[in-house]
């Protein structure tokens, strides 16, 4: 950083921190704890999909990472596309298996990353429920940033944000993550799979 950067207000970019997943189980404590909500067993990793033989062998080598879950009684992992051409890699687990959850995100994330194509991961994300089953919640982790934000989509369809209880579970996950401070890279991930 030179001093042109500090006069133009330019900041070095955060390096991820893939170590930071491993601090969504303490949270979903607290979640559970203080707002009723639990973890769904869902997790996923989206990132921007690269032509070529090279990423596609990577990609392979992830989704059969994942899917070596399925000797042990495990779901084989699901690849989807969304609307907007980025890619998803879908994990399932038990609900209450959310250590090993984080544990298949990490391992995509860092395989991934350790093949080069750390900048076409853009996030991943741990489902939550409320009690009742009718709220969802997903504790999102953007790569670029190394923080996590909650995205509370409203039920009932719609492209409609629940901003009160974003802000709640902000508040309440303080101690426990660390969380994007900047409230415009509160992205919304519509129709995300793990939701």
């Amino acid at each position: 950083m030179g001093i042109l950067d500090t006069l133009f207000g330019r900041t070095k970019p955060v390096k991820p921190d893939l170590d930071q997943l491993f601090g969504v189980p303490s949270a979903a404590l607290t979640l559970e704890a203080a707002a009723g909500f639990r973890p769904t067993g869902l997790g996923s990793v989206c990132f921007a999909s690269v032509e070529g033989g090279a990423f596609d062998e990577v990609e392979r080598q992830v989704r059969a990472l994942l899917d070596a879950d399925t000797e042990r009684g495990g779901v084989p992992v699901e690849a989807s596309k969304d609307s907007y051409g980025y890619s998803w890699l879908l994990a399932r687990h038990e609900p209450g298996e959310l250590p090993e959850l984080v544990n298949d995100l990490h391992a995509v994330n860092s395989e991934l990353e350790a093949h080069g194509f750390g900048p076409q991961l853009l996030c991943s994300l741990v489902g939550f429920r409320d009690a009742d089953g009718q709220r969802p919640l997903a504790l999102v982790y953007l790569y670029k940033r190394g923080t996590f934000y909650p995205f509370a989509p409203l039920p009932g369809g719609g492209e409609k944000r629940d901003n009160p209880l974003e802000l709640e579970v902000n508040a309440m996950l303080g101690n426990d993550l660390r969380l994007e401070k900047d409230l415009t890279r509160w992205f919304p991930v519509w129709g995300a799979p793990g939701l």
